[in-house]
């Protein structure tokens, strides 16, 4: 009996031991907004009507993460990271997936880092840490027309890899198609590649990604810019591009255009409704931080869509501008104004018929 029991406590203090090497953080948003959006009614009858609503987060989607790490030595760590998102006005999930990122992986110290699961896509990764819309918040959730040509964002069943060397990253994926590609998450097979570069008060980025759907059409999206901080400024600039191929999915051309600038369609109706050849997004801003409290911030975006082949019924454009006042009562409390406003050009229209909208958002968040 007493070698079981000092068999047992030698376990239990070797466990112990490795469990304090682990770590397990759990992470989350929780915002709310209250948004006026005109020329918002349903039908062509009624698009002229205004619609106030409770949004269930208007600069961040709300979410709840855990980040795990557990330290093996020798510089080798083991990864894991598992969110979900929801809606903060109903509980309710905000996708038909649960776990929006749900990965597993090794980091190194000297090679890298291998991830394996769903996960952020490398064109993603370009915007988001190199030069999204503001500094303090990557994006209006609300709002964020850049996103739309990020080819959904996350893929599922993704293998990535990345590393840096001093200001340098540089990062590779590739997915399996598993025969599913209905849904903008779920966009088949992927393989791209990211290079990044950030010294002193300047970063810069490009990355390409290449998805296929089930009938093995391509959609290629491309993205580079840049963007300068200094202070209290914030500056960036960037390019866009998607290029479908002839006969790629239908349905997720027209969901990828829709997550631009709303739902969008064509004056004329053509056999695939609002879908395009090619996308081109243009945009710029800034960020100034006024006091350690305020944040003021301006975004200018302008998209251009190729229609289908020869034909000129899916062509147009849309121009958008966004203001932002954020004030933070602490660092994990603050209360925002945003405005966005919207014109369509060309042969795109809003679903409603309406041509332009103008959006006014007040809303608060916390962080935790």
């Amino acid at each position: 009996m007493k070698k079981a029991a000092l068999a047992l406590s030698i376990l239990a203090a070797s466990t112990s031991a490795a469990w304090a090497q682990s770590s397990v953080t759990i992470y989350g948003i929780v915002d709310a907004a209250v948004r006026l959006s005109t020329n918002a009614g349903a039908t062509a009858a009624t698009n002229g009507e205004s619609i106030t609503s409770v949004v269930p987060g208007g600069m961040s989607q709300s979410r709840l993460g855990f980040n795990i790490t557990e330290d093996m030595g020798g510089g080798l760590k083991a990864i894991a990271n598992m969110e979900h998102r929801f809606n903060s006005d109903t509980g309710a999930a905000s996708a038909a997936d649960f776990w929006r990122q749900s990965w597993v992986g090794l980091q190194s110290s000297e090679w890298g880092r291998v991830t394996i699961g769903r996960q952020y896509n490398v064109l993603f990764d370009a915007y988001t840490p190199t030069y999204s819309s503001f500094r303090y918040s990557p994006y209006i959730e609300a709002f964020k027309p850049e996103v739309g040509f990020s080819l959904g964002a996350r893929n599922d069943n993704m293998v990535k890899y990345l590393i840096e060397v001093g200001g340098f990253r540089a990062e590779a994926q590739v997915s399996a198609g598993e025969g599913n590609a209905t849904t903008v998450g779920a966009n088949g097979k992927s393989m791209g590649g990211l290079l990044r570069y950030a010294t002193g008060e300047f970063a810069a980025a490009g990355a390409y990604l290449q998805l296929e759907d089930t009938a093995g059409k391509n959609v290629k999206g491309w993205t580079v810019g840049g963007s300068w901080s200094s202070g209290p400024w914030y500056v960036n600039a960037s390019w866009g591009r998607n290029e479908f191929e002839t006969g790629f999915n239908p349905t997720l051309n027209i969901t990828l255009l829709g997550s631009i600038a709303g739902a969008l369609t064509t004056k004329t109706p053509v056999a695939t409704g609002g879908a395009g050849d090619e996308r081109d997004i243009y945009m710029a801003g800034f960020t100034y931080q006024m006091t350690p409290q305020w944040n003021l911030g301006l975004e200018y975006w302008h998209t251009k869509q190729d229609g289908l082949g020869a034909s000129t019924a899916a062509d147009g454009k849309t121009d958008s501008l966004a203001f932002v006042a954020d004030y933070a009562f602490s660092k994990r409390t603050d209360a925002y104004l945003e405005i966005d406003g919207t014109k369509v050009g060309g042969n795109l229209m809003f679903a409603n018929g309406a041509s332009k909208r103008q959006n006014y958002m007040i809303g608060l968040r916390h962080r935790f």
